[in-house]
């Protein structure tokens, strides 16, 4: 019997079954290429924005002028609930107001770390980037107001030896 059990485990093959000669092969899709800042397969234009640690994820098409923050997959926040500050608003609508794209687009904007004055400068990024995929005459514009241009100013680092970045442990003479 154990030569049997030897025998079955020896004929028995992994490898992956052939096809049967002549028959047809699936054709592979061609891939769409996506030009960098033209629309998506859904007509979404897209946008990244950082500063310091917060990160915005824009999307941006022709729409009605909704901004809305997307919070998780199925939940969203209109900008003026999830951005209580005027001056954080204001960072938000800059980018739609200089371009008078204002009530002409849908923004949808995920946005992750940071604090909510980061992310709103983040999203401001986001939709200037967004925005020059979206019709590139408008890129000396944004570019005059300083929103293509990432603020480059980080947290500078804790020091070993020190108290933080620049601050010394109190000295004692004696």
């Amino acid at each position: 019997m154990p030569e049997a059990a030897a025998t079955a485990a020896t004929t028995k093959s992994h490898a992956a079954p052939k096809s049967a000669p002549g028959a047809l092969k699936p054709t592979p899709q061609p891939k769409v290429p996506r030009v960098a800042g033209g629309p998506d397969a859904h007509g979404w234009f897209w946008g990244t924005g950082r500063r310091k640690t917060a990160v915005a994820r824009v999307r941006l098409k022709p729409g009605s002028g909704q901004i809305k923050i997307q919070i998780t997959a199925k939940k969203t926040k209109p900008v003026e609930v999830y951005f209580t500050e005027p001056r954080d608003r204001n960072d938000v609508f800059a980018p739609l107001k200089v371009t008078n794209t204002m009530g002409k687009v849908d923004v949808i904007a995920r946005c992750h770390g940071g604090g909510f004055m980061g992310q709103a400068q983040a999203v401001r990024l986001g939709i200037a980037r967004a925005l020059k995929g979206y019709d590139t005459s408008l890129e000396g514009v944004l570019r005059d107001n300083g929103f293509l241009t990432r603020d480059p100013r980080e947290v500078e680092r804790k020091k070993y030896g020190q108290a933080g970045a620049r601050r010394r442990f109190q000295f004692s003479k004696r």
